[in-house]
C-alpha cells in the first residue's frame, strides 16, 4: 500500500520556523515527486512546493518562494519541507503526496497527486 504521513506541524509565533516531514511508505521517494499542498479554512487547497523523483527539479509557489525548502532524505524514504519567516497567512493543514506517475518533473496541481496523507496543522498567531 502506497502511503504517506506528515508530521511536524504545531502553533509558532510569526516569523518562527518549523519543518515538516513527510514519510513515504510502500514506494520509493527517488522513484515518484512529492508535493506538499496546503488548506486553509474557507479556501481551496493549494500546492506549495514539490519535488521530482530524481531530486534535481523543485517547485515554489510565489506565497511561499524564498522562505520554504523542499528537501529529501533518500536513506530515510522522507521528505521535508523546512518553513521559515512564518506568517500567519501561513496557517493551514499540511499534506504531502506522491505524484500518480513514477520518473516524473513536479508540478504544483494536485489532480497529479495521489496517496495523500491525513495532514499536519500549522498554526501561525502570537
Amino acid at each position: 500500500q502506497l502511503q504517506v504521513v506528515e508530521s511536524g506541524g504545531g502553533l509558532v509565533q510569526p516569523g518562527g520556523s518549523l519543518r515538516l516531514s513527510c514519510a513515504a511508505s510502500g514506494f520509493r521517494v527517488d522513484y515518484y515527486g512529492i508535493g506538499w499542498f496546503r488548506q486553509a479554512p474557507g479556501k481551496e487547497r493549494e500546492g506549495i512546493s514539490c519535488i521530482s523523483s530524481s531530486g534535481g527539479s523543485t517547485d515554489y509557489a510565489d506565497a511561499v518562494k524564498g522562505r520554504f525548502t523542499i528537501s529529501r532524505d533518500n536513506a530515510k524514504n522522507t521528505v521535508y519541507l523546512q518553513m521559515n519567516s512564518l506568517k500567519p497567512e501561513d496557517t493551514a493543514i499540511y499534506y504531502c503526496a506522491r505524484h500518480m506517475r513514477k520518473f516524473r518533473l513536479c508540478g504544483l496541481s494536485s489532480a497529479d497527486f495521489a496517496s495523500w496523507g491525513q495532514g499536519t496543522q500549522v498554526t501561525v498567531s502570537s
